[in-house]
């Protein structure tokens, strides 16, 4: 089995990152979905060889990736920002880059709202926001056997 923490839309609250360092320490992958991927970059200093960083829309300094795709234990994962895949509108789009690239799971932010939903045989993930403005939320997963189990947390 396999663990992550996903966070997502930060903007520089860097408080609700150091409140969760044990649960970065404790956890097999960190995933900073974007906005802003400095605060990635502050995680990834920390968990050099477990955090993931992605570029989100409001990323000038761009410490991330764009676009991601990661398998681990037969679940392949695609990994955005989601504000290319026009996200806050529909979820299609973005359905449907994951299984082009063969993938059962895609983690996005931006919208800054926690969901998981299904479309085309493709879970879609988004753990909401740790802004100052709103509910400060996550995800955590796991996968096994090859099956990806989510639970989105308030912090």
């Amino acid at each position: 089995m396999k663990t992550f923490i996903i966070v997502s839309d930060t903007h520089r609250n860097r408080a609700p990152l150091d409140a969760m360092d044990g649960l970065f320490a404790e956890n097999d992958y960190i995933i900073h979905l974007g906005d802003l991927s400095s605060d990635g970059g502050y995680i990834r200093s920390k968990y050099p060889d477990k955090t993931i960083v992605l570029n989100g829309n409001c990323d000038l300094d761009k410490l991330g990736e764009d676009e991601y795709i990661l398998e681990v234990e037969g679940v392949k994962i695609f990994m955005c920002h989601g504000h290319r895949y026009g996200v806050k509108q529909q979820l299609y789009r973005l359905a449907e880059r994951a299984n082009k690239e063969g993938c059962t799971v895609a983690l996005y932010g931006h919208t800054h709202i926690p969901r998981v939903d299904e479309v085309n045989g493709v879970k879609l993930i988004n753990p909401g926001a740790l802004t100052r403005y709103g509910r400060l939320t996550y995800c955590f997963m796991a996968i096994t056997n090859g099956r990806a189990v989510e639970k989105i947390t308030e912090l």
